[in-house]
């Protein structure tokens, strides 16, 4: 019998599309969603908890008591502050043990993976439970990156390597060898609009994303989805590059199908982190 399961869901369709392949596989899964970041909807269908970030105390017993066994993260969960977690006592006493304000965000869910670790779970990663959501190598679709387009590639690629070093981002958008804008705690939604309004005339610029040289592969992998391609395409952009076997890749058919419609590429590059990380 397969280990009960449980999704520590943020926001998304992602924690939904889990469980259901985790069902496919004969698995006992069970969701907790959290409040201002997970979506009711999409937890509907499962036993779930639904809960706020700093009820540790109440989410562990909760799993306990379903006898589960290992944990997966899925969706984005924005980072709060100290004042919106409002921590019980355990979590508390984790957050002083960590010394959360001087963490990064990889630093942080590094953090937590290790504390639920040392409570007797396993954490695995969401390619352990959909491997076929991993990016592929090479293009996806019938676009491909010219050689001005693989020149903004290889400086993003080496931005990244820096500020993920740093702990900060996992995106950048390039143009003709201009950087139009970094990630950080906005997200890349939010720096694509950006970088919408700051494109020069000629080649629109390629957005860059891989995971950080230090990243955990079970923990927050850079993400895209067709809504990715969607606004890469309203902010004039050529195309996406991301870092392949290491990127969460949704609905991969439907990016295929836009990024053809659009004439824009997606492909999945080389690993540029240098590094596997930590299993």
């Amino acid at each position: 019998m397969l280990p009960r399961l449980a999704i520590l869901a943020g926001g998304g369709t992602l924690p939904a599309q889990l469980a259901e392949a985790a069902r496919a596989d004969g698995r006992a899964v069970f969701v907790v969603g959290f409040e201002g970041h997970s979506d009711r909807a999409t937890l509907a269908p499962f036993p779930h908890l639904w809960t706020r970030l700093g009820a540790a105390g109440a989410i562990l017993d909760w799993l306990r008591s379903h006898q589960v066994t290992e944990l997966v993260f899925a969706g984005p969960i924005r980072r709060p502050s100290l004042g919106e977690i409002m921590p019980d006592w355990r979590a508390a006493q984790f957050l002083l043990k960590i010394g959360v304000r001087a963490l990064g965000d990889d630093g942080l869910l590094r953090a937590i993976a290790r504390g639920l670790e040392d409570e007797g779970f396993r954490v695995i990663a969401i390619q352990d439970v959909i491997a076929t959501l991993l990016a592929p190598q090479g293009a996806v679709g019938n676009c491909h990156p010219d050689a001005d387009a693989d020149r903004d590639i290889a400086r993003g690629v080496a931005i990244l390597r820096q500020l993920g070093a740093l702990d900060i981002g996992q995106a950048v958008v390039v143009q003709q060898g201009m950087v139009l804008g970094l990630e950080a705690i906005e997200g890349t939604d939010a720096l694509i609009a950006r970088c919408g309004e700051l494109r020069r005339p000629g080649p629109g610029g390629v957005l860059v994303k891989t995971r950080k040289p230090q990243q955990d592969k079970r923990l927050d992998l850079p993400t895209i989805g067709p809504a990715t391609v969607e606004r890469a395409a309203a902010a004039g952009l050529r195309g996406i590059a991301v870092e392949a076997g290491a990127t969460l890749m949704l609905d991969r058919a439907e990016v295929r199908r836009l990024a053809d419609h659009h004439g824009l590429f997606v492909v999945g590059i080389a690993s540029a982190s240098g590094t596997e990380g930590t299993p």
